[in-house]
């Protein structure tokens, strides 16, 4: 069977149309309402709704000076005791907790310098990319 070339690309064009729009339909691109549940304004779904679980705090003062509350995990069982400061080791007492110290002081032969430096590097750059026009 002979068919000419206009009818051909005809034939060729349907058949893209047909697969493009097969695909939309399959995957819910130009579905119109896909909501099933309950509808807010404008026809969009809801979602679910969840009520914020409130935690209880501990307010007694002579147990939050003795235990560690919150660090039982399980159903039973109560709080790890807290021990007197001669119990922990000497480092505990040694490590740093407030902000990190400056670049000048840090030790330039530790790979934390390092990362220090090239991380201060990118955030710079970063921000003088952020201010060029084009």
């Amino acid at each position: 069977m002979r068919i000419s070339f206009g009818h051909t690309l005809f034939l060729i064009q349907k058949h893209i149309v047909s697969n493009v729009e097969s695909v939309f339909f399959k995957r819910n691109y130009a579905a119109h309402n896909l909501s099933l549940g309950k509808k807010g304004k404008l026809g969009k779904k809801v979602g679910p709704t969840s009520t914020k679980r409130l935690l209880p705090v501990e307010t007694d003062v002579n147990k939050l000076l003795t235990f560690v509350c919150g660090s039982n995990i399980y159903k039973e069982g109560k709080d790890v005791e807290i021990k007197p400061d001669s119990e922990y080791p000497n480092w505990l007492w040694d490590i740093r907790t407030g902000p990190l110290p400056p670049l000048e002081e840090m030790d330039k032969n530790t790979k934390a310098y390092w990362r220090r430096l090239r991380r201060m590097g990118m955030q710079r750059h970063n921000k003088l990319a952020k201010l060029r026009r084009f």
